[in-house]
């Protein structure tokens, strides 16, 4: 069996507002090797008690399309292989795939709204 690795681009920091929210993200560019974990890490800071959390994606050439969302504390969300869970008291929404594809190869990062 043929193991490819390929590149996995992230945009590094998103910020959103004016009232000092923040998203931080995994520092890019990251290379999982094809059938790998891959774990893209994001935390954020917020005043509002409501916010949302939201993972996007953008394949080379195309426009950004959502992947995932959280909406509700401790409730994992699941997505074409891709999963991930707002954990509030960590201020965290970690995106995850247990078995990375080649055609994974994209920009992705996360957002903050309320």
């Amino acid at each position: 069996m043929h193991s490819a690795t390929h590149s996995v681009l992230l945009i590094i920091l998103i910020f959103r507002g004016t009232n000092g929210d923040s998203v931080n993200q995994t520092e890019g560019p990251v290379t999982v090797s094809e059938g790998a974990l891959m774990t893209l890490n994001c935390t954020y800071q917020t005043a509002d008690f409501a916010a949302y959390l939201f993972w996007y994606i953008q394949h080379l050439n195309k426009a950004p399309q959502l992947l995932l969302k959280g909406l509700t504390a401790d409730k994992k969300v699941e997505h074409e292989g891709f999963e991930a869970t707002l954990v509030k008291r960590d201020s965290s929404f970690h995106l995850q795939k247990k078995a990375v594809q080649a055609s994974d190869s994209a920009v992705y990062y996360c957002a903050l709204s309320d």
